[in-house]
């Protein structure tokens, strides 16, 4: 071989290495890249669903599982009316609630899952008998409501008692699901473990505060 044949065999490796490693050193960059964006596109479109929702106490986005569904609709099954979920997360049981006859409506203040819950209930052929709100259940009056399902968590308990006593007519009903109120008794029960629900009547949980009124 030629010393000229050599030296061109040995600038042909050079170039070959230095180009292997500019297009490994590319599709790294392209693959980081990819995944980055991938990963922000997912925090994108679930943030929303499992993030808490910004409220005076912070209710976090826990799904109902179908235990509590149908405990929740077991406990109203005599009922009739319009039903209210405060804090209705992806709408699940105000769409079964609809589907048992219910006129049912949601409030939330997550938007993405007022929209997903909407899309849901059209989904499920219910829209035209249910509605979902984008609002802080602390700004909305519940009066008009005969049945009210809530899943709170142990710090809004105390606050909601005094919201609901003071709102509700006493032919209401009140299902609260996970945690119950501090200070109502619960009229009945259904279910076991973190799928119980507890029923508080209006009238009960009205007249006990109506006594300790007098009482004082």
């Amino acid at each position: 071989m030629s010393e000229y044949s050599a030296q061109a065999s040995s600038e042909d490796k050079i170039n070959g290495t230095v180009t292997g490693d500019n297009v490994r050193k590319r599709l790294g960059i392209i693959a980081t890249c990819v995944v980055g964006g991938s990963l922000v596109a997912l925090y994108a479109v679930a943030g929303p669903f499992v993030a808490p929702a910004l409220r005076k106490i912070c209710l976090p986005y826990v799904p109902a599982t179908s235990v509590q569904v149908e405990n929740v609709l077991k406990v109203l099954q005599q009922r009739s009316g319009s039903l209210v979920d405060i804090g209705s997360g992806d709408g699940r049981i105000v769409i079964a609630a609809a589907k048992r006859g219910f006129r049912a409506v949601g409030f939330e203040l997550n938007p993405w899952l007022v929209w997903y819950s909407r899309y849901r209930a059209w989904k499920e052929g219910v829209h035209h008998s249910t509605s979902f709100y984008i609002s802080d259940l602390w700004k909305v009056s519940f009066a008009q409501y005969s049945n009210v399902v809530i899943f709170g968590v142990p710090q809004m308990m105390e606050q909601l008692e005094d919201k609901l006593g003071k709102e509700l007519q006493s032919s209401a009903r009140v299902v609260a699901c996970r945690f119950p109120f501090p200070s109502w008794v619960p009229d009945d029960m259904a279910g076991e473990g973190i799928d119980t629900v507890w029923v508080y009547d209006a009238k009960t949980f009205q007249s006990k505060v109506q006594i300790n009124q007098t009482e004082k």
